[in-house]
């Protein structure tokens, strides 16, 4: 598994980056918390989460370890699957996100 990429960053949108490491460019889909964390210089540390399909293999990096955890507590949920956790990262903070799931009223 990629645990993490450091590298150079080559490019930069809100939904991805494309990171060189060792001459090999990765495309990682990020969430907008972590965009708007990328600072525009040229080296980059993001960690990572590979998600492997039939027909394909998709990386996902994170500006902080925490929001790559709850991004896979969020996986382990029935009925979201990436796209989903990735939105909810791009609404709300790691922290919120773990503070409206704490104060979660179950009847």
């Amino acid at each position: 598994m990629i645990t993490h990429l450091k590298g150079r960053l080559v490019e930069k949108n809100p939904t991805y980056v494309v990171i060189e490491c060792g001459g090999v460019g990765y495309f990682v889909n990020i969430s907008l918390h972590t965009f708007s964390k990328i600072l525009d210089s040229e080296s980059i540390q993001l960690y990572t989460h590979l998600q492997i399909k039939e027909d394909s293999h998709t990386l996902y990096g994170f500006a902080e370890n925490s929001e790559r955890e709850i991004f896979r507590l969020l996986l382990s949920v029935s009925g979201i699957g990436s796209s989903i956790a990735r939105t909810m990262l791009s609404s709300l903070t790691p922290l919120q996100i773990k503070n409206a799931i704490a104060s979660e009223d179950v009847p």
